[in-house]
Order: structure tokens, then sequence, then C-alpha cells
């Protein structure tokens, strides 16, 4: 999980959702980095799910993934699930990608760090 700061951990997960439903990446990138986060990582139930929805689907184009994403919520107990209202606009600045993607990464540090061995001198 993402050391606690209040709101910073929320922030965190939407962002990287966010990232991993950008139109700005390609659907083996966004499987590589899936593969480098866990769900346990999501505190946010609603994020975990969205998390393991986008994993499960697969390396489909983006669009794809926004289109499926709302319904395979809803059949995971999110009837009222609005993916716009929750992950924002979908086209992504360059800019605002670039910061998304240190979210991402921020992520992926926090999760090697708990799972990576002790270093010791």
């Amino acid at each position: 999980m993402v050391p606690n700061r209040p709101g910073r951990n929320e922030q965190l997960e939407r962002d990287t959702l966010r990232f991993l439903c950008s139109i700005l990446i390609q659907p083996t990138t966004r499987g590589e980095i899936l593969g480098l986060l866990d769900g346990s990582q999501f505190s946010d139930m609603v994020c975990r799910v969205i998390f393991e929805e986008i994993r499960s689907l697969g390396p489909v184009p983006s669009r794809t993934l926004r289109e499926l994403l709302p319904a395979r919520i809803a059949n995971r107990g999110f009837p009222d699930f609005d993916l716009k209202d929750f992950l924002g606009n979908s086209s992504a600045s360059e800019s605002e990608v670039e910061e998304l993607y240190m979210s991402v990464l921020e992520m992926i540090e926090v999760r090697h760090r708990e799972d990576g061995p002790a270093l010791t001198n």
C-alpha cells in the first residue's frame, strides 16, 4: 500500500487508473505496467475492482477498455458506477499523462519496496 498521506492514496490510485485507461498508452504497455502492480495496493474497493477488471480484460485498446469497464464494474457490485465521473476526461494531454505516469511509478516503487528483501549492511 502507498504510504499513508491524507487524500494522497486516493489520488494516487485514481491517477494510476486514469493512466491505465489513457488513449495515449498502448495496450502492451498497459499490460507491462499491470504486471508491476498488485490489486492489494488499492485501498479503495472501487479502485481495486477497476484495477482487477482492467487486468482481466488484457491488451485491448483503451477505447474498448473504457466501453467495457462500466458494465463489468456494475456486475462486481457497483451498479451506479460512472467511469467518466470516476476517472475524468478520457483525453489527457501529454503533460497530464506524464503526471499520471509519475503516480504509477510511485505505486510501482512502493510495491517493490514492500515486496523486496530487506537491505542489510
